[in-house]
């Protein structure tokens, strides 16, 4: 069975054309994916013979949800959702005065073990598909009525990890006959996959790429990222250069602030240290707190704030929203776990 919404226009167009329909047909049905339908019945301008004929040999993945929170303080939206399979993933719906964005994932599980995220505690499971990533923001968008304008590779998974997949799926999205997100709607988050982050400039996308960063020393990074060891911070930094002087395109840091571990005033001296040289923007996450991890919030947000725009550095403290639903990547998912092995 093909796995026909992970296909791109240019091909579903060549795969129908093979099957002896017109090209025209395929932007039909390229847009009948885009619109949400859940089977080929309800692509009504197409021919009975037709529909019959992709019901037989095309396959839909449509996820149903699972769970969906919805906060009281700021409409924030969480979901799990179910996949065919029945594994579960989850998506974020924000908020903001510039429109609607959806976090979403891109993994079942995670297999980067940073240790002050629920999405890693019981590893990677496998990677999700063009379509099941696309329908993440396509039924978020259908279920809360709240069009998206932006979307977030942040939540469950390491984008970079599920290399291909990825690209096929921007390549979906900014399809004007699909959801028509522009690229520079889109940032892909990644916890520093050096090869990977020079493949993604050779591609010259004009999305934003935030490297989640963490720790400015490579002690501190490589004991709550063990991406870090073998690779290094100042390595780490120097592919991050280059993909400024291949793209053009600023790079933003994300830096959980956790107490104790990597909120202190040498440490915001030193990552301001490796800041120089290109421009750059650092996103300081007050930390969310996870069950299993020992890892506490610093009390010293705005003090490591304070000493970052003493060096010049570009800095801003992310918004918490929907502190009140397990809104930070992987807790509602992890919660679905444990209760279904109780």
């Amino acid at each position: 069975m093909i796995d026909i919404k992970s296909m791109t226009l240019e091909e579903l167009t060549a795969w129908l054309k093979d099957q002896g329909e017109p090209a025209f047909r395929a932007e039909q049905v390229f847009r009948w994916l885009y619109r949400g339908v859940t089977s080929f019945e309800e692509m009504t301008d197409l021919s009975k013979a037709l529909r019959q004929r992709l019901a037989e040999t095309a396959l839909l993945t449509p996820p149903q949800v699972a769970r969906k929170q919805i906060s009281r303080e700021d409409g924030t939206i969480k979901y799990l959702w179910r996949l065919s399979d029945g594994n579960c993933v989850e998506s974020v719906l924000m908020r903001y005065q510039h429109g609607n964005t959806v976090c979403i994932s891109c993994q079942v599980g995670c297999r980067m073990g940073c240790a002050f995220c629920a999405s890693t505690i019981a590893g990677k499971v496998r990677d999700l598909t063009p379509a099941e990533m696309a329908d993440q923001v396509l039924f978020t968008q259908l279920d809360s009525g709240a069009p998206i304008s932006n979307i977030v590779l942040m939540g469950i998974g390491e984008p970079l990890d599920n290399f291909d997949t990825v690209l096929r799926f921007l390549t979906l999205v900014n399809n004007p006959d699909g959801l028509n997100i522009g690229m520079r709607h889109i940032s892909l988050s990644t916890c520093g996959l050096t090869q990977k982050i020079d493949k993604l400039a050779q591609h010259g996308l004009q999305l934003t790429l935030s490297v989640s960063l963490h720790a400015p020393d490579d002690e501190t990074r490589s004991r709550i990222m063990p991406v870090n060891q073998g690779v290094g911070v100042e390595r780490l930094m120097e592919t991050c250069r280059r993909y400024f002087e291949t793209t053009g395109r600023r790079i933003s840091y994300e830096y959980a602030m956790i107490d104790g571990v990597n909120d202190a005033d040498w440490q915001a001296d030193l990552l301001a240290k490796r800041l120089r040289g290109a421009p750059a923007h650092v996103n300081l996450i007050p930390l969310n707190e996870v069950e299993e991890s020992p890892l506490k919030p610093s009390r010293r947000v705005a003090a490591f704030q304070k000493r970052l725009e003493g060096h010049g550095v570009t800095v801003t403290v992310r918004r918490r929203l929907g502190g009140d639903i397990d809104a930070s990547c992987g807790q509602l998912r992890r919660k679905a776990m444990k209760q279904g092995s109780e």
